[in-house]
C-alpha cells in the first residue's frame, strides 16, 4: 500500500493538480524567455520540437492503446482490463512520459529556464502519481508487480 494520500476517492485531487501544473508549464514558456540568439537558440529548437514530437507520439499512442480501459483519475476503472500490449509492453505510464517529454521540449523551444523548472517539478509530480496510482493497480491486477519489474516506468528504454 502507498503511503502517499488518495486526494479523494478515485484519486480526483491528483488529476486537479496535473491540470494546474500543465498550464503553468505551458504559460511559463510564454513569460520568461531567454534571448538566446545563433546556434544555441537553433539547438535548443530542433530538440525541443524533437522532444515535443516524440512526447506527442508516446502520449498519444498510450491514449489509443488503452482504448476503453481510459480513466482520467488514478484508480483504475470498474471492470478495466490490465493492458501490457502496444506502448504499454515498453512503458507502464507512457501519457505521463510523453507529457514529461513534450514540457522538456516547450522548455528548450521556448528557451525559458523557469519552464524547465516547472517540467521538472512536472516529472516529479508524476513519480508521486505513478507510486499512487501503481498501487491501486497492484491491488486490482493480480499480474501488476511481474509487469512492473519488466517494463520501464515512463519512457521506454529511459525509465
Amino acid at each position: 500500500m502507498s503511503h502517499l494520500p488518495s486526494l479523494g476517492p478515485r484519486g480526483e485531487g491528483w488529476v486537479i493538480l496535473q491540470f494546474l501544473l500543465l498550464p503553468a508549464v505551458a504559460f511559463a514558456g510564454l513569460v520568461d524567455p531567454l534571448a538566446l540568439d545563433g546556434i544555441l537558440a537553433d539547438v535548443g529548437l530542433v530538440a525541443g520540437l524533437a522532444l515535443i514530437a516524440l512526447g506527442a507520439l508516446l502520449g498519444g499512442r498510450g491514449l489509443l492503446d488503452l482504448g476503453r480501459n481510459l480513466t482520467p483519475v488514478p484508480h483504475p476503472r470498474d471492470g478495466a482490463q490490465l493492458v501490457q500490449s502496444g506502448v504499454y509492453a515498453r512503458a507502464r505510464h507512457p501519457i505521463y512520459g510523453g507529457l514529461m517529454l513534450m514540457a522538456v521540449g516547450w522548455g528548450l523551444v521556448s528557451a525559458s529556464p523557469l519552464t524547465l523548472v516547472l517540467a521538472g517539478v512536472l516529472a516529479l509530480f508524476f513519480g508521486l502519481k505513478s507510486r499512487r496510482e501503481e498501487a491501486w493497480l497492484l491491488e486490482h491486477y493480480a499480474g501488476y508487480a511481474e509487469y512492473m519489474e519488466r517494463t520501464r516506468r515512463f519512457v521506454p528504454y529511459l525509465g
